[in-house]
């Protein structure tokens, strides 16, 4: 804190960013719905974030999920059959475990996926047109640092945005 911030302001920037990320959070929940409705009429958020979760991170077993997503193994066992109903994702034998099945998207998936996102795929692109790419990698660099619970500039190896894209879809 500098000596001219005062609790008092830093308290008052503090509400407006957590204000702001809840109309971000909203927005992105809104998508997310359409987003899995598309995919198939009446899925809801949550099986949604299981198989994007499979497309990004697969292939792997039902715990491997699990552990990622924090989720009760049972809980996402239902959701993984729901899935494999829709014709979303596919079980093969896992070649290390003869006890395990590996999840991974199946080509029908990937396609009803990539459909459903489309309507979105510029809408950062286009919401960022007017910002110079220094301010648009300083997002992301301050985002970086908020995610990960660094001081902005703390960071010894500062990521490029294209760093932190790939950080964030690896990360689920």
């Amino acid at each position: 804190m500098s000596d001219h911030d005062t609790a008092a302001d830093r308290a008052d920037a503090v509400r407006a960013l957590e204000a702001e990320f809840g109309e971000l959070i909203g927005r992105f929940r809104r998508i997310i719905a359409e987003n899995a409705d598309r995919v198939s009429p009446g899925l809801l958020p949550g099986p949604y974030k299981v198989f994007t979760t499979i497309v990004r991170r697969g292939p792997l077993t039902l715990s491997a999920l699990a552990e990622i997503l924090l989720a009760d193994k049972g809980q996402i066992s239902r959701t993984v059959r729901e899935l494999e109903s829709l014709a979303l994702i596919q079980r093969t034998p896992d070649p290390n475990d003869g006890r395990s099945h590996l999840l991974s998207p199946t080509p029908e998936g990937l396609e009803r996926l990539a459909a459903a996102r489309a309507p979105q795929e510029g809408l950062l692109v286009d919401a960022l047109t007017e910002w110079s790419v220094d301010d648009i990698r300083s997002l992301a660099r301050l985002l970086h640092a908020l995610t990960t619970g660094n001081t902005p500039g703390a960071d010894p190896s500062p990521r490029g945005s294209t760093d932190v894209t790939r950080a964030r879809q690896s990360d689920g």
